[in-house]
């Protein structure tokens, strides 16, 4: 048990210090006193000798504390280097994380846009992508001499894309900017650039990019494998129209705009005439290239925005938008001419076919696509009755 409590300790230490306070003097002259005797007995300088011991002790004590300093200072400056280091690795795993959910371009833009001028450190970076042999930007300037700054920006993306910038490691200077390209997969997608006086000098810096423009690569890569995937499922592998399900999907979507637009849209449906003759006499390896044949034509005189549909076996769909029944009789008609006219060579003989058209538009209001493809396909029939490689319309286009 304690024999002092915490109140009668404090108190005892008050009394010490002044006892010292007291005595310090009378302690300081007799410790002074004794110095000179001893020196007076013994010969020996003691003060000059305390008095150089004083002194290295004062100069030690202020090196240790100089040598405490610099430690912490030099602590501080690894630990603002970690947090900065923890700081740029948390934002390329947040870019990482936001690029893996990206399925589509226009989301992997928006990623960028966001977060790629955090990781460089400069909001002049830029990135362009390699789109069937001409350059696309994907982040680049909104000034006023932005076509000219693109084109030099061009310029240097063809410098880094040369099959000797290609095969290098890292990062590429030309003309003030530093250029990082972006393949992955073995292929070249684009590159990501910035001026070479905003870029980090040290090379710490200079991978934080050289990772970021990695992980875009990849990114732009799963969106053009996921691109290429999604198409090869919604299209007809021997004539490359879309599938039936695919097409009925876009003209729900074409008849409520053209709902909301008040702009017309017609669909046109046509079928092979006598096709099974050409598979009983030729076989169906023949049928096959005369689909594909068909396809391929449909493509050459269809535009861009149509949609074309293989709709079962030998029967097509074709929707245009922002098209009046005039002009969609008209493009039937055209197409008609081109499968006529169209020749298939099949162990030297030439197989020749026709088909036959029905052609309409969408009501006032209508956003039933299956009402809207049976007119179409009660016209066909009637073209099919009437003779066969022809057009026609439908009754309620005809009455209209």
């Amino acid at each position: 048990m304690s024999v002092a409590g915490h109140r009668d300790r404090t108190l005892i230490g008050g009394l010490a210090v002044a006892l010292i306070v007291i005595f310090a003097r009378p302690i300081e002259h007799y410790a002074i006193m004794f110095a000179r005797e001893a020196e007076a007995r013994t010969g020996l300088a003691l003060a000059p000798a305390l008095l150089i011991l004083s002194l290295a002790f004062v100069f030690h004590s202020i090196s240790k504390r100089q040598d405490a300093k610099a430690e912490k200072t030099a602590a501080e400056a690894l630990a603002q280097e970690a947090a900065s280091r923890a700081l740029e690795l948390e934002r390329l795993v947040n870019f990482g994380e936001s690029l893996a959910r990206s399925l589509d371009i226009e989301s992997v833009r928006d990623v960028v846009i966001q977060q790629l001028p955090r990781i460089t450190g400069t909001d002049e970076v830029w990135v362009l992508l390699r789109t069937g042999g001409h350059w696309q930007p994907l982040l680049g300037t909104t000034t006023e001499s932005r076509r000219a700054i693109e084109r030099a920006h061009e310029r240097i993306a063809d410098h880094a894309f040369s099959q000797d910038a290609l095969s290098r490691i890292g990062v590429i200077q030309s003309e003030g900017q530093i250029v990082v390209p972006l393949t992955a997969g073995g292929e070249a997608l684009g590159v990501l650039g910035m001026p070479q006086d905003l870029a980090p000098a040290a090379n710490p810096g200079r991978r934080i990019i050289a990772t970021a423009a990695a992980t875009l690569a990849i990114a732009l890569r799963n969106v053009q494998l996921f691109h290429e995937l999604r198409e090869n499922s919604l299209r007809d592998g021997l004539t490359g129209c879309f599938n039936r399900m695919h097409a009925l999907e876009v003209i729900d979507v074409e008849l409520r705009r053209a709902r909301r637009s008040q702009t017309p849209v017609s669909l046109i449906m046509f079928d092979l005439d006598h096709f099974k003759d050409v598979n009983d006499r030729y076989g169906h390896l023949c049928g096959d290239a005369v689909l594909a044949g068909v396809g391929s034509r449909m493509r050459d005189v269809l535009r861009g925005s149509d949609l074309k549909c293989r709709y079962g076996g030998e029967e097509f769909l074709v929707l245009l938008p922002e098209t009046p029944v005039e002009g969609a009789k008209r493009v039937a008609d055209t197409l008609r001419r081109e499968l006529a006219e169209m020749a298939i060579t099949w162990k030297d003989e030439t197989v020749k076919i026709t088909a036959s058209f029905g052609v309409t538009v969408a009501l006032p209001s209508e956003v039933d696509s299956e009402a809207m493809i049976t007119r179409a396909d009660a016209a066909l029939y009637r073209a099919k009755d009437q003779g066969r490689n022809c057009v026609r319309l439908s009754v309620e286009t005809a009455v209209a």
